[in-house]
């Protein structure tokens, strides 16, 4: 009896270090969190500890550009789909669905997504995305996901998505979740890019990010985690979606589990550059029609 016990976890043992093997993931969650309507000429001035403190951990660049227009729904789907508005097909700042056929679509009729991706190559991973902008559920292919969720108003309820993320985060420790706030927009667009309120909002939302931080290592896997931090596009005055550079440049930090602490990076980046990324951290082969690249220069 000892003898066939001993079997069974040796066993189990073998195909689970085979299993962890075949699968040669650079870290087993990735979390990205998207702030919208952060550009990246606010960095240097804004108060934000906890973001600073991923970019000294980990690699970034302030160069990422968006694709154009620079607008919502055009660059969360690039962001999400590896490609841009001549493929993918979502135009403008709130496409529900696309203005242009898509050049191709998956098995839930919608253009290919980092998560459609990953459910084909991982079918029990769990996946959620939480946001408060209601467009984003239409650009991240939700039958591929495990949980999607809409915050409630954040002028109501300004730590909802925070507390609803933190939540998700720990009971369900993830494998690759998208967490997308919808400030600083909202108070570009109020109050105007580069002022005093801007920068308030910037403040407030580096808490959100220390606090999901917190939540990662309290569900105990902080260690084997990938944390992404970015944006869609940024902004001037009280608008955005032309062709400025404070408009067209985004941040994006990441760190974590076989990142390179290297500081900035040269290379240039684009919008669908990040679905390509963390499609290479889960080492899957991206589809034909993605045009994004791996940053893999940030790896170690």
């Amino acid at each position: 009896m000892k003898k066939l016990r001993l079997c069974v976890i040796l066993a189990v043992y073998f195909a689970a270090s085979c299993f962890c093997s075949a699968r040669n993931w650079k870290a087993d969650h990735v979390f990205l969190i998207g702030l919208d309507g952060w550009g990246a000429y606010s960095v240097e001035k804004a108060e934000m500890p906890n973001v600073k403190s991923l970019m000294d951990a980990g690699c970034y660049t302030l160069k990422k550009r968006s694709v154009l227009p620079s607008s919502n729904a055009v660059n969360w789907a690039s962001m999400f789909m590896g490609a841009g508005p001549e493929l993918h097909g979502y135009t403008e700042w709130g496409s529900k669905t696309p203005e242009l056929p898509s050049r191709v679509l998956n098995e839930h009729n919608i253009f290919p997504t980092v998560f459609s991706e990953l459910r084909k190559a991982a079918p029990d991973a769990e996946m959620g995305v939480l946001y408060e902008w209601d467009g984003i559920k239409y650009l991240v292919d939700t039958l591929a996901l495990n949980y999607y969720a809409q915050a409630p108003d954040y002028n109501q309820y300004p730590t909802a998505l925070c507390e609803m993320a933190c939540k998700y985060i720990t009971e369900k420790k993830p494998v690759l979740t998208a967490i997308c706030f919808d400030n600083p927009d909202h108070v570009g667009h109020a109050d105007g890019h580069d002022t005093p309120a801007y920068y308030a909002k910037l403040k407030e939302l580096d808490g959100y990010v220390g606090q999901i931080l917190d939540a990662i290592k309290a569900a105990g896997i902080y260690d084997n985690s990938i944390i992404i931090v970015t944006a869609d596009h940024g902004g001037i005055n009280k608008g955005h979606g032309g062709k400025t550079m404070r408009e067209m440049e985004t941040p994006f930090i990441i760190t974590g589990k076989n990142v390179k602490k290297g500081g900035a990076f040269d290379e240039s980046m684009m919008q669908f550059d990040c679905a390509s990324t963390v499609a290479s951290i889960f080492g899957l082969e991206q589809p034909q029609v993605w045009i994004g690249r791996p940053m893999m220069q940030v790896f170690e």
